[in-house]
């Protein structure tokens, strides 16, 4: 490789600024120049390379630390990014769940209902149904005994069977009646 030959005053310059503001030349430059009337620049020269050599291996550890750090960051990133589709997926996961829970209890709830009406209708009923009974027994009874009252006992019975049947639909009808507004309710939401 050919050599630059450096102009004097150009060395002298060159160890001002070395000297006073502690700048260098740096690089490959440093291969190819010389001054051959001055031994001073060739110990500047000799010190810029220490110097460029020192700055290489500053750079090249900051790189190689930045490089590290870069190698963490994308770990974690990926790390992150897999925690996240974990996440949505629990998160998923727990909606079907909720989702599942309250389809349950909403079975639970309206089977609940259905035995409630089912057993306060058959109450009614036997209910009705004993009075009935109990009232006709006394109708019955009267009418063996030849009773002066079995007009009065015949229509206080007819007035009473009217009565119960009047009450039997009505209290169907108010049990239908909240079972439909309670599923009308729950449709809307």
């Amino acid at each position: 490789m050919k050599k630059i030959d450096i102009p004097e005053s150009m060395c002298d310059e060159l160890q001002r600024l070395a000297s006073e503001k502690k700048i260098f030349l740096e690089g490959n430059i440093l291969k190819v120049i010389e001054s051959k009337e001055s031994e001073s620049f060739e110990d500047y020269i000799s010190e810029a390379k220490k110097n460029d050599e020192e700055n290489r291996r500053k750079r090249l550890e900051v790189t190689r630390t930045v490089q590290d750090q870069n190698k963490k960051l994308t770990k974690s990133k990926e790390e992150n990014e897999s925690l996240m589709s974990e996440l949505k997926e629990a998160l998923s996961l727990a909606e079907e769940a909720k989702a599942a829970a309250e389809n349950d209890l909403d079975i639970i709830q309206k089977k609940s209902q259905f035995e409630l009406i089912g057993n306060i209708v058959n109450y009614a009923l036997y209910i009705i149904a004993g009075i009935g009974v109990v009232t006709t027994a006394l109708y019955v009874v009267a009418i063996f005994l030849n009773s002066e009252e079995t007009t009065l006992i015949g229509s206080t019975w007819s007035n009473l069977f009217g009565i119960l049947l009047t009450n039997s639909f009505s209290i169907i009808g108010t049990i239908m009646g909240v079972k439909y507004a309670t599923d009308g309710k729950k449709d809307k939401e």
